[in-house]
């Protein structure tokens, strides 16, 4: 199992290299980058959060059945778990790269 700290470095490295744009400048770039479809990811995770946060609140205030929110919040678990588990994935392949000799 990845620790904490790899994580935090394998985020903050993703974070930087999405903010330079040096993600999608490699010798192939007719397809999308890596950088782009994790970002693209990671805001379909946040719009699905979003979508049952709106379903909460409007059940809260009667303008919404139950059964809404509850499709709402299983369609965010499924999409955060999808996500840890690409990002356990990712840090397992980042590890393994970096095991190896050079």
């Amino acid at each position: 199992m990845a620790s904490p700290t790899v994580a935090a470095n394998a985020y903050a490295s993703a974070a930087r290299i999405l903010e330079s744009g040096a993600a999608g400048k490699g010798p192939d770039t007719d397809g999308a980058s890596f950088g782009a479809v994790l970002k693209e990811a990671l805001n379909g995770v946040l719009d699905t959060g979003r979508k049952s946060d709106a379903q909460t609140v409007a059940l809260a205030s009667g303008k919404a059945n139950v059964m809404d929110v509850v499709t709402a919040v299983a369609e965010t678990d499924v999409a955060v778990s999808t996500l840890v588990s690409v990002r356990d994935k990712v840090i397992q392949a980042y590890e393994d790269i970096m095991k190896m000799a050079i």
